[in-house]
Protein backbone atom coordinates (compact mmCIF):
# COMPACT_ATOMS: atom_id res chain seq x y z
CA UNK A 1 0.00 0.00 0.00
CA UNK A 2 1.31 3.43 -0.89
CA UNK A 3 0.99 5.79 2.03
CA UNK A 4 2.39 8.73 3.94
CA UNK A 5 3.20 7.98 7.59
CA UNK A 6 3.89 10.33 10.47
CA UNK A 7 5.24 8.28 13.35
CA UNK A 8 6.77 8.61 16.81
CA UNK A 9 3.83 10.69 18.01
CA UNK A 10 3.72 11.60 21.69
CA UNK A 11 0.43 11.03 23.54
CA UNK A 12 -0.27 14.78 23.46
CA UNK A 13 0.49 15.02 19.72
CA UNK A 14 -1.79 12.05 19.09
CA UNK A 15 -4.63 13.69 21.05
CA UNK A 16 -4.14 16.99 19.19
CA UNK A 17 -4.25 15.20 15.83
CA UNK A 18 -7.33 13.24 16.85
CA UNK A 19 -9.09 16.49 17.75
CA UNK A 20 -8.05 18.10 14.44
CA UNK A 21 -9.19 15.11 12.40
CA UNK A 22 -12.55 14.98 14.19
CA UNK A 23 -13.09 18.66 13.38
CA UNK A 24 -11.86 18.44 9.78
CA UNK A 25 -12.78 15.04 8.33
CA UNK A 26 -15.64 12.59 8.24
CA UNK A 27 -15.19 9.76 10.72
CA UNK A 28 -14.99 6.25 9.33
CA UNK A 29 -16.66 3.07 10.57
CA UNK A 30 -14.03 2.34 13.25
CA UNK A 31 -12.31 4.41 15.93
CA UNK A 32 -9.24 6.11 14.50
CA UNK A 33 -10.37 5.94 10.86
CA UNK A 34 -11.24 9.10 8.94
CA UNK A 35 -12.14 9.91 5.33
CA UNK A 36 -10.37 12.71 3.46
CA UNK A 37 -12.94 13.47 0.76
CA UNK A 38 -11.76 14.61 -2.66
CA UNK A 39 -13.57 17.57 -4.18
CA UNK A 40 -14.74 17.44 -7.81
CA UNK A 41 -11.86 19.61 -9.02
CA UNK A 42 -9.39 16.97 -7.78
CA UNK A 43 -10.96 13.97 -9.50
CA UNK A 44 -9.35 12.24 -12.45
CA UNK A 45 -11.15 12.12 -15.79
CA UNK A 46 -12.28 8.55 -15.14
CA UNK A 47 -13.52 9.39 -11.65
CA UNK A 48 -15.56 12.25 -13.15
CA UNK A 49 -17.08 9.79 -15.62
CA UNK A 50 -18.03 7.40 -12.79
CA UNK A 51 -20.45 9.66 -10.97
CA UNK A 52 -22.23 6.66 -9.48
CA UNK A 53 -19.04 5.58 -7.66
CA UNK A 54 -18.55 8.87 -5.83
CA UNK A 55 -17.91 10.52 -3.56
CA UNK A 56 -14.25 9.56 -3.50
CA UNK A 57 -11.98 9.65 -0.47
CA UNK A 58 -8.62 8.62 0.95
CA UNK A 59 -8.42 6.74 4.25
CA UNK A 60 -6.62 8.26 7.22
CA UNK A 61 -5.73 6.07 10.21
CA UNK A 62 -4.62 7.34 13.61
CA UNK A 63 -3.31 4.87 16.17
CA UNK A 64 -1.36 5.34 19.40
CA UNK A 65 1.95 6.45 17.87
CA UNK A 66 1.42 7.12 14.17
CA UNK A 67 -0.83 8.71 11.58
CA UNK A 68 -1.18 7.08 8.15
CA UNK A 69 -2.59 8.63 4.97
CA UNK A 70 -3.34 5.96 2.38
CA UNK A 71 -2.88 7.00 -1.24
CA UNK A 72 -5.53 4.68 -2.65
CA UNK A 73 -8.51 6.72 -3.83
CA UNK A 74 -11.58 4.77 -2.73
CA UNK A 75 -15.24 4.89 -3.67
CA UNK A 76 -18.05 5.07 -1.12
CA UNK A 77 -20.26 2.79 -3.19
CA UNK A 78 -18.03 0.38 -5.10
CA UNK A 79 -15.11 -1.83 -4.06
CA UNK A 80 -14.05 -3.01 -7.52
CA UNK A 81 -14.00 -0.48 -10.32
CA UNK A 82 -11.34 0.96 -12.61
CA UNK A 83 -11.89 4.40 -11.05
CA UNK A 84 -10.45 3.16 -7.74
CA UNK A 85 -6.75 3.87 -8.22
CA UNK A 86 -3.75 5.34 -6.51
CA UNK A 87 -3.80 9.11 -6.16
CA UNK A 88 -2.83 11.26 -9.13
CA UNK A 89 -0.02 13.81 -8.68
CA UNK A 90 -2.64 16.51 -8.03
CA UNK A 91 -4.41 14.36 -5.45
CA UNK A 92 -1.09 13.53 -3.74
CA UNK A 93 -0.29 17.24 -3.54
CA UNK A 94 -3.72 17.83 -1.97
CA UNK A 95 -2.88 15.24 0.72
CA UNK A 96 0.55 16.78 1.35
CA UNK A 97 -0.96 20.26 1.65
CA UNK A 98 -3.54 18.92 4.11
CA UNK A 99 -0.77 17.24 6.15
CA UNK A 100 1.38 20.38 6.17
CA UNK A 101 -1.54 22.55 7.31
CA UNK A 102 -2.54 20.05 10.00
CA UNK A 103 0.99 19.72 11.40
CA UNK A 104 1.46 23.48 11.44
CA UNK A 105 -1.90 24.21 13.09
CA UNK A 106 -1.40 21.52 15.72
CA UNK A 107 2.32 22.31 16.18
CA UNK A 108 3.37 18.68 15.67
CA UNK A 109 7.11 18.04 15.56
CA UNK A 110 7.08 14.24 15.05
Amino acid sequence: MRQFVIDELSPQERDNLDSFLKRSLKQGPMIGIYWLTLTDDLLSEEQHEHDECGPYYLAVELDETRLTFELLVRSTSNLHCSCITYATPTQRQFVLDFIDRMLEEEMIRA
